[in-house]
């Protein structure tokens, strides 16, 4: 009789098990490393605590094909990454601002020879012309942009060294890509893609939604009373939190205040000494602290998987920045809170941030800087020679890249005017996400339904889970709000006469709200929209038109 032998093991599942020790790989994880090893772009979107490094750790090995680079913006976690792959024998190096000459020979030897398996690096350190030089001559095997929404100005935590990373991956070769985010909405991931230019990139989507957090808004009308609740509810709230607030002043006066009432407290913002910044984030990670006040400089690369909330004292800056920030209460499952103290004066300051720009003359300096003969990909030299900071000049050469080709050719008048026509359509994207954050504060429907809907997700009819579903009693607060009595439904793609295309994100008692691709997102009467069916038209009966606008 014939022996019966055991189907073989998975080649994925077998390496991340020898490998690293997994004995499950989780949901996202095996569809990613198999795009990677099969050659294939991939952008993958995977919460914190999901397992993003073991996809490029796994397709590394299984690909066997050459180097790995990873892109990382934070020396902490490159550190903690580091340790992890040389503790399952791997040969690993970092390259960053830290690091001393010695180490930095080591790691340059170790890539030379063959020897290197992962090279971590900051991205400030791809500005190196002949470093890339060398990154060039190892014939790298897999690409890997860690928090890949910085390259994003849609997105939050936006970071201008960010900006080379596709010209990088060409100079490559363009090896095998995979971007990591643990949050983008489509207009994010559309933006990274295309600044990276990843090739097709297989879609790796986690169910994005937190149902562990409690979602809610309180509204006020001044400040003082505002401060006074902050101190009550923190003083109420299990402990430890965050509270965030929009400036660095803020989180100072806060944490004073908190003090004040009882609460043990501490300030964080990048105005602070190294030293004293690195001390408050030990001791709130440790357990030592129980409430950080912080502005948006804390939490990249934070995991406590134990705070039970999170608190905004005034609104953020898009509901990308939101979701990202509120997702760091209740890593470990338990239940959290998720806070909103506004007033709707707090969207003026936003917006006055969102409005915020280039000058002409920067745009001047930075195009006559490149005709002479600077590198565009020496971020210093480049700054040196038209006398801006290099996130500045970064900043300008990402309008002038914008303006239909790279470098920027044709009469200097003609570069700047296109740059500045750019320029002026950002601010104008930036405050319309501004305007989303709005919406959001003031909804009538379910919050988690409106911000599934916002990343891309179907929403749930409603969640239960915010104070809106609560306060209607058991009555449907849902994000497709008066969507059906238009003939629209969320995620519908349609077009504008003016706006052009977009994505329908959302619909409220009396207004619908689209995501346009190229203007941002805009808010429409539902009145309108019925009286006049050639306002918003999905995208294929616009295309039976021959592209002209519908209607008289």
């Amino acid at each position: 009789m014939a022996t019966q032998t055991a189907p073989s093991e998975d080649p994925v599942a077998r390496a991340a098990r020898e490998a690293f020790g997994y004995e499950e790989l989780r949901p996202g994880q095996a569809e990613a490393i198999g795009a990677l090893v099969d050659g294939h772009d991939c952008f993958a979107v995977l919460p914190t605590g999901a397992g993003k490094s073991a996809i490029y750790q796994v397709a590394a090995l299984l690909r066997d094909a050459g180097p790995t680079l990873v892109v990382s913006p934070l020396i902490a976690l490159q550190r903690d990454q580091l340790a992890h792959l040389r503790e399952h024998g791997l040969s690993a190096a970092a390259l960053n601002s830290a690091l001393g000459a010695g180490e930095r020979e080591e790691a340059l030897g170790a890539l030379a020879d063959g020897s290197l398996q992962f090279l971590l690096l900051a991205p400030e350190q791809l500005a190196d012309p002949e470093l890339l030089g060398e990154l060039v001559a190892a014939r790298p095997g897999l690409f890997v942009v860690d928090e890949a929404h910085c390259v994003s100005t849609w997105g939050h935590d936006f970071r201008p060294d960010y900006l080379m990373l596709g010209a990088v991956l060409d100079a490559l070769g363009h090896p095998p890509a995979l971007a990591l985010t643990a949050t983008a909405s489509p207009l994010v991931r559309e933006e990274v893609t295309e600044r990276l230019g990843l090739r097709a990139p297989h879609l790796v989507l986690s169910d994005l939604d937190r149902p562990e957090l409690h979602l809610e808004v309180e509204r006020f009308h001044d400040e003082h009373h505002k401060h006074e609740r902050l101190a009550e509810l923190v003083s109420e709230l299990a402990k430890p939190g965050i509270v965030y607030a929009a400036t660095r002043r803020a989180t100072e006066a806060l944490a004073d205040h908190l003090r004040d009432a009882g609460v043990d407290a501490g300030a964080y913002h990048a105005g602070m000494r190294s030293g004293e910044r690195r001390a408050t984030e030990r001791a709130f990670l440790d357990g030592d602290l129980d409430v950080i006040v912080a502005t948006s400089a804390f939490g990249m690369g934070i995991d406590k998987a134990d705070v039970r909330f999170v608190v905004h004292v005034a609104p953020p800056e898009s509901l990308d920045a939101y979701w990202q920030e509120v997702g760091r209460a209740g890593r470990d499952g338990a239940p959290a809170a998720a806070k909103l103290l506004y007033r709707s004066e707090d969207i003026g300051l936003r917006r006055f941030f969102a409005g915020g720009g280039l000058k002409l003359q920067e745009l001047e300096r930075v195009v006559e800087a490149l005709r002479g003969g600077a590198r565009v990909t020496d971020t210093k030299v480049l700054a040196r020679a038209c006398g801006l900071s290099p996130a500045r000049t970064l900043a300008v050469v990402r309008r002038l890249s914008e303006t239909g080709g790279w470098p920027p050719t044709g009469e200097l008048d003609g570069v700047v005017a296109r740059a500045v026509q750019a320029e002026e359509k950002r601010k104008e994207v930036e405050r319309s996400r501004v305007d989303m954050m709005r919406t959001y504060a003031e909804l009538r429907t379910c919050r988690r339904a409106f911000l599934l809907a916002y990343f891309g997700e179907d929403p749930p009819t409603r969640c239960g889970r915010c104070d809106v579903c609560e306060a209607t009693d058991g009555e449907p607060a849902a994000a497709r709000g008066d969507l059906e009595g238009i003939g629209l439904g969320v995620g519908d793609r349609v077009r504008h006469a003016t706006w052009g295309e977009g994505v329908v994100q959302h619909g409220d008692p009396g207004k619908v709200t689209v995501a346009f691709d190229e203007v941002g997102y805009k808010t429409l009467a539902v009145e309108v929209l019925r009286e006049r069916d050639d306002v918003l038209v999905p995208v294929d009966a616009w295309a039976g038109t021959g592209g002209a606008a519908p209607g008289p």
